[in-house]
């Protein structure tokens, strides 16, 4: 699954647009690699989002198309 649109389903960011320009913006790792949106998301992976001074770090733990909003946070694990 793109990288966009699993930020939109795991709920970490609101809209899938702005999910793409945080990619294009070089605001998003995947196992400390800048990527771009188009990136294919894999259970495993390290995500790093970073928004103004705040970084939230998530390991991925499922890549599923449709998830209700209880489901979405069982798709990843924050890291500290």
């Amino acid at each position: 699954m793109r990288l966009d649109k699993w930020l939109k389903i795991s709920r970490l960011i609101k809209r899938r647009r702005v999910a793409n320009e945080a990619c294009d913006a070089g605001k998003v790792t995947a196992n400390g690699r800048a990527v771009k949106a188009s990136y294919e998301v894999k259970p495993g992976d390290v995500l790093s989002l970073t928004f103004g001074e705040r970084t939230t770090t998530v390991k991925v733990l499922s890549v599923q198309e449709i998830v209700g909003k209880a489901g979405a946070e069982e798709m990843y694990e924050e890291m500290r």
